[in-house]
C-alpha cells in the first residue's frame, strides 16, 4: 500500500540563502532579524502542514527505537507484535516512519487492519519512509517531528535504541513530570536491554531528585501482553474520559 505523503520543500540553497543544514545555522546564534523571522515563518509552515496531516488518523501510541535493527531479529518481531497489539486496542500506531523497529510496529498494525502513520524526518544521508504507512509527513525539523509526534500520542512504547530512543524517552518522562502531558503511560520493552537505566532511576528517587509519582506510569516489562494491559489502563481510559469530538475533511482546505 502506498501512502500518502505531504512532505516540505526543499533546503534553501544559494545566494542569500541558508545553508543545506538549515537548523544548524539556526542554532549557532542569533542572525539578522529578517532572517530569523523567515525561519519562524518557515517553522510555522511546517506545523501547519504537520497538523492538517495528524488531524484525522485518531488517537495514536508512539512507538520509538532504533532504525538499524533488521527484520527478523527479535526486537523487530517484538515491536512488530506491539504494532499489532496497539492496533488491537484501536489506537493508531505512529512511529518517525523510518526503517527498523519503525518499520516493525507499522508493519504489525498494518498487518492487523490497524492506523499506521508515520512522522518522518529529512537527513543528510534521506531516511526513507517505510513502506508500511498509511500516510507519513516528512519534517525538516527535528523540533517540529517531536512535538507532532507527542501532540497526537495517548501513550509511548520504548524499544531498544540509541541516542534519539533515549532522547525521546526522556522528553516524554519530563512531559509527565512538569504536567504538560497528563496520565500517560511509558513503556520500555526488553529488560535486559534497559537494564543499566534502572539504577539511575533508584539513585534519582534516593536522591530526592523525582518524585515517585513522576515514575508512575512507566513500565518495564518483556511482555507484550503486559505492555498492553499497562496501555489499556491508562491510555484507553484517558481516551474515554476525553472530549470526543468528530473531525470532518473539508473539501475547501483540500482535505
Amino acid at each position: 500500500m502506498r501512502a500518502a505523503n505531504v512532505s516540505t520543500e526543499a533546503p534553501v540553497t544559494g545566494n542569500g540563502g541558508f545553508p543545506h543544514s538549515e537548523e544548524q545555522y539556526f542554532l549557532e546564534g542569533p542572525r539578522s532579524r529578517a532572517r530569523e523571522l523567515y525561519f519562524s515563518l518557515r517553522v510555522l509552515w511546517e506545523f501547519i502542514r504537520g497538523f492538517r496531516v495528524f488531524h484525522f488518523p485518531g488517537p495514536c501510541i508512539a512507538v520509538f527505537g532504533s532504525a538499524r535493527v533488521k527484520p527478523g531479529s527479535p526486537y523487530y518481531e517484538t515491536a512488530r507484535e506491539m504494532g499489532a497489539g496497539i492496533a488491537q486496542l484501536g489506537f493508531t500506531v505512529m512511529t518517525g516512519g523510518g526503517p527498523g523497529i519503525m518499520e516493525a510496529a507499522n508493519r504489525g498494525a498494518m498487518e492487523s487492519g490497524g492506523g499506521s502513520v508515520g512522522c518522518n524526518i529529512r537527513l543528510p544521508k534521506e531516511q526513507a519512509p517505510n513502506p508500511y504507512l498509511d500516510l507519513y509527513f516528512t519534517c525538516r525539523y527535528f523540533f517540529v517531528r517531536k512535538v507532532l509526534m507527542f501532540k497526537y500520542a495517548y501513550g509511548f512504547v520504548i524499544m531498544p535504541g540509541g541516542i534519539g530512543t533515549m532522547d525521546e524517552f526522556f522528553e516524554a518522562l519530563t512531559l509527565i513530570q512538569t504536567h504538560k502531558i497528563l496520565n500517560f503511560p511509558v513503556v520500555l520493552m526488553d529488560k535486559s536491554y534497559w537494564e543499566p537505566v534502572m539504577p539511575l532511576f533508584h539513585k534519582m528517587l534516593n536522591e530526592y531528585m523525582v518524585d515517585p509519582g513522576d515514575l508512575k506510569y512507566m513500565l518495564f516489562t518483556d511482555s507484550t501482553e503486559e505492555a498492553l494491559a499497562h496501555i489499556r489502563q491508562f491510555a484507553v481510559e484517558k481516551y474515554r474520559t476525553k472530549r470526543r469530538h468528530i473531525f470532518r475533511k473539508l473539501l475547501l482546505l483540500g482535505e
